[in-house]
């Protein structure tokens, strides 16, 4: 008898690969939009990294049984690619000019606009993370929440600058070469994950690998050239109203600018979760660490997991184990922040 576990694991896996693809022209040229689940139901929108996209930046979390029968059960999912990133891609012409953040930003209200849709959740991993918390900040009655992972809110550090500045012209020069996805897989993943001499590197690195070998190289020059010349955003922080829940891996190249990011929110609508040894794309590399924290922020909106579910193990859902101070907003940053998790190595390679 097939165990239940496995058998939510099929049925998340069929949702998720059911998605249908849009191309949703905008003023700043045409955008990729995967939509899963049912369009009556609230939004959840998500953004990804730097030559990344829904299948390598968002698989692991979606492919969680509990996080996707939480978010699958509460949301239709559209998943927005930056231009040129989504699955099968063409070149873009090198000589159009780079969009800006705000265009990127501009996009996205185009996006809803298109699908009709009013306000909705975000949720954008580190430059994606950029450009949804830019577009809160220029279109504040269409966000209701933000979920950021390792996100940016300041322009280049010294160490980015110099590392965009290598990837640019590798991307030039060479194209997607081996030097150039080291680099992206080092600002993606933990060494736990990316390995060495001794150890492996992970299913999750080698998955993402193979999907580098995809991507255009002239259209990830062109995200990463728009990202690179970003503006700081740090003193809007204060004017954005929704609540916010960030996560960051300990070992992220941009922990202390996620930290930032906080202290620059207001405390009572945002909180911050450090993850224990994991990178900057936490939603591949220990997703099950977003669960809790992201059943309590959305219990703030009235949300919940599907009952049949509340019963596992690892779910706070049990009257014993909610705090009712965490679901009030007023709270949320005393409480959630910061929250320290790590996941037990059994528990993340039963999620995969």
């Amino acid at each position: 008898m097939a165990d239940s576990n496995d058998s939510i694991s099929v049925d998340m896996e069929t949702i998720y690969l059911g998605g249908k693809e849009h191309t949703v022209r905008t003023g700043q040229g045409s955008v990729s939009v995967i939509v899963y689940g049912d369009q009556d139901k609230p939004a959840l929108l998500t953004y990804p990294d730097l030559a990344l996209n829904h299948m390598s930046c968002f698989q692991g979390l979606f492919f969680c049984p509990e996080a996707a029968s939480l978010l699958l059960h509460n949301f239709c999912i559209y998943h927005i690619s930056p231009p040129g990133h989504e699955l099968g891609a063409a070149a873009l012409c090198p000589d159009d000019p780079v969009p800006s953040v705000d265009d990127l930003a501009d996009q996205i209200i185009e996006v809803l606009n298109y699908f009709r849709l009013g306000a909705v959740m975000c949720m954008g991993v580190t430059a994606g993370a950029y450009v949804l918390t830019l577009f809160a900040m220029k279109y504040r009655e269409r966000v209701l929440g933000l979920i950021l992972i390792s996100p940016l809110c300041k322009t280049a550090s010294w160490t980015e600058w110099l590392c965009n500045k290598v990837m640019s012209n590798l991307l030039y020069f060479y194209g997607m070469c081996g030097l150039m996805k080291e680099l992206l897989l080092h600002r993606y993943f933990s060494k736990e994950v990316r390995g060495s001499a001794e150890v492996p590197e992970s299913d999750i690195v080698q998955a993402c690998r193979r999907l580098l070998d995809e991507r255009q190289s002239v259209n990830v020059l062109r995200f990463l050239q728009a990202i690179e010349s970003r503006p700081d955003i740090t003193s809007g922080l204060k004017t954005l109203k929704c609540r916010t829940l960030i996560f960051v891996g300990e070992n992220s190249p941009f922990h202390s600018e996620a930290v930032h990011m906080t202290s620059k929110l207001d405390r009572r609508y945002s909180a911050l979760v450090e993850v224990q040894a994991c990178g900057s794309v936490v939603t591949e590399e220990q997703p099950h660490a977003m669960l809790v924290p992201m059943e309590y922020f959305l219990m703030g909106y009235g949300l919940y997991r599907p009952s049949q579910f509340s019963g596992s193990p690892r779910s706070p859902l049990s009257p014993s184990c909610i705090s009712p101070e965490l679901l009030s907003p007023e709270s949320m940053g005393l409480k959630l922040k910061p929250i320290k998790t790590r996941i037990p190595t059994h528990v993340k390679s039963a999620s995969r």
